[in-house]
């Protein structure tokens, strides 16, 4: 069984992600850097050459081979969500976590990192487009989750350790 981390950028996914592989000793996985290196490039410069939908159709790629897996720790895309059959392999992979937290605190951890790292925030406004894509997001977001944790005022230990929790649970007769 997977273990796979869904939610908008800045919510911890990959954070979280390694520190929760590292606990349970399991192999992470980041569905965005394989996305990279398969492209040989950053994704803001697949935005720039192949656009958004270029982007999604090598996120498809990469998300139906990570599935395909077993015992992972996995980190998806912050849109990884959007397309239904992505929702139906993460699912059927694993049990499927969403990191969610109110924009405010994704745009100030985002911020932290570099907004320009993050090309769906590029203009005038990137809260309001955080705001604008949890909003547009959080259907498919509940529609391929298992289990919903809030991230915003908690540690990344303590969102690990809960998830560890949980996989425990479920696997308990």
């Amino acid at each position: 069984m997977n273990i796979v981390l869904i939610g908008l950028m800045g919510s911890g996914k990959s954070s979280v992600g390694r520190l929760l592989a590292e606990r349970l000793n399991r192999p992470f996985i980041d569905t965005d850097a394989l996305v990279e290196a398969e492209a040989g490039c950053a994704i803001p410069a697949i935005f720039a050459t192949e656009g958004e939908d270029g982007f999604r159709l090598r996120e498809a790629a990469v998300i139906a081979r990570v599935a395909a897996g077993d015992g992972q720790v996995v980190a998806t895309g912050g849109g990884a969500v959007l397309r239904p059959e992505n929702r139906d392999a993460l699912r059927q992979t694993g049990l499927v976590v969403w990191l969610d937290a109110a924009p405010e605190t994704l745009y100030r951890r985002v911020r932290a990192q570099g907004v320009g790292r993050r090309p769906l925030l590029a203009g005038p406004d990137p809260l309001g487009r955080l705001r604008a894509l949890a909003e547009e997001r959080a259907p498919a977001y509940a529609a391929a989750a298992h289990v919903r944790i809030a991230t915003d005022t908690r540690s990344l230990e303590e969102i690990a350790a809960e998830i560890a929790d949980i996989l425990h649970e479920r696997r308990q007769p």
